[in-house]
């Protein structure tokens, strides 16, 4: 599996994305610039954090106009995945690649710190090594990551099973006090109908060695390596 690391001015995120992917994991990855649009040789495309183009306008809104990002389109239509952590979370609503928004943090303050949150959706390419209640700690960091939907999204996203992660107690309640940054109903990770583009305000890449904290994040790489090799549905290429 190829996965591509796309690297936005502003990013800061890629290189823990690049080398967990490359040294952890040991997978072929390839960084990607914000201009490029020839996906073609990748499996897998990252969106990593930071503040692409400063965050000028809005977190993510020029990105989210970027040529790569609009590439998207035709990469996932032919079968390619999409992972969006932080600030590329933020990108893929920005260019309606996932449903809501991602706004200033409720309590005003930049929170950098680890999280818990419960899988609700185990299963996609991102999640089918987890099951359903599993209770991962992943590290946030960021300004604006409540996530916003209106009533109406919240229902369609609901009967089509796209919310994948809420932020959670250590025991797995999903409380007020557990949500980091006043995101709608504790959403702190969504995909697309298709299951093939996911977003997410935590950090995988930064929970891939217990010696940086812990390996939770591992399980997502694994879980989408592991669905692709099962499945045999690399893109040819």
């Amino acid at each position: 599996m190829k996965f591509g690391v796309v690297i936005f001015p502003g990013t800061w995120s890629d290189c823990d994305f690049h080398y967990v992917i490359g040294e952890v994991l040991h997978q072929p990855v390839r960084y990607v610039w914000h201009r490029d649009t020839d996906l073609s040789e990748y499996d897998c495309v990252i969106l990593p954090g930071g503040f692409s183009y400063g965050d000028y306008l809005r977190a993510g809104a020029v990105a989210g106009r970027s040529p790569v990002v609009g590439a998207l389109g035709d990469f996932v239509a032919r079968g390619g995945l999409v992972l969006g952590s932080c600030n590329g979370f933020q990108i893929l609503c920005e260019a309606t690649l996932l449903p809501g928004a991602l706004m200033r943090n409720e309590c005003l303050q930049y929170r950098c710190q680890s999280t818990h949150v419960v899988v609700e959706n185990a299963e996609l390419p991102f999640t089918r090594g987890l099951r359903p209640g599993q209770v991962l700690k992943l590290p946030i960091s960021h300004g604006e990551g409540k996530y916003y939907a209106d009533l109406e999204t919240l229902r369609h996203l609901k009967a089509r099973s796209q919310i994948v992660f809420r932020y959670c107690t250590e025991a797995g309640e999903v409380t007020k006090e557990a949500n980091p940054n006043g995101s709608v109903e504790n959403i702190a990770g969504v995909v697309n109908e298709e299951g093939t583009v996911l977003g997410l305000m935590p950090h995988p890449e930064r929970a891939a060695e217990a010696a940086v904290g812990g390996t939770d994040g591992l399980l997502l790489f694994h879980s989408l390596i592991g669905s692709l090799v099962e499945d045999g549905s690399f893109l040819k290429r």
